[in-house]
């Protein structure tokens, strides 16, 4: 599938070429407001240390009770530190395997996580329930704050974008995880 040994020799060659984690992304969405969502950002709250944000509805659907500009779900963003400690949860959660599909073309990753209390450490509260996740982890390469900057932006060279296998060699050597299924 993946040639990981050309993939660290060119790491040890130029380490500005080796990926890392920008960020990671934990999405609950409840759809609707009020007890429900509260009780799924306190949740949020204790798995990841940090107060998340309220996500509006962008339209109004009837059919499931969302009126536009209600809060219908939160978020939290995670980096360095806690973004490690919070994937390697993450990813006991999930057994450690992740399907190809998961990735895009820029090596980010998504994956779910069905109910929370799957997560290594935590117990069922009877009072908040159980919720699921969509947990979103974009990557990068050092070097990739010129695109981001306010003065002098440039873009990202294409051979200086992070490619879907250097991520997985990543995710195999940092977090022993294994990808399973075919491009």
């Amino acid at each position: 599938m993946v040639d990981c040994e050309k993939v660290y020799e060119m790491w040890k060659e130029n380490p500005m070429t080796k990926p890392r984690i920008e960020k990671v992304t934990v999405n609950v969405s409840v759809g609707r407001s009020g007890e429900p969502l509260e009780k799924a950002a306190k949740i949020l709250e204790k798995l990841t240390g940090q107060k998340p944000c309220y996500r509006r509805a962008k339209k109004t659907i009837k059919d499931f009770g969302i009126r536009r500009g209600e809060p219908i779900a939160c978020v939290v963003t995670l980096r360095k530190q806690k973004a490690v400690e919070f994937l390697k949860k993450a990813f006991d959660a999930v057994g450690n395997k992740i399907p190809v599909s998961c990735f895009d073309n820029h090596g980010n990753f998504s994956f779910g996580i069905r109910e929370h209390i799957e997560i290594p450490g935590v117990k069922y509260d009877p009072e908040l329930g159980i919720i699921g996740m969509d947990v979103c982890v974009t990557m990068g390469k050092p070097g990739y704050r010129v695109k981001e900057r306010k003065k002098c932006r440039s873009k990202v060279g294409a051979r200086h974008r992070v490619k879907v296998d250097e991520t997985i060699c990543f995710l195999k050597d940092n977090f022993g995880v294994e990808i399973f299924g075919e491009r």
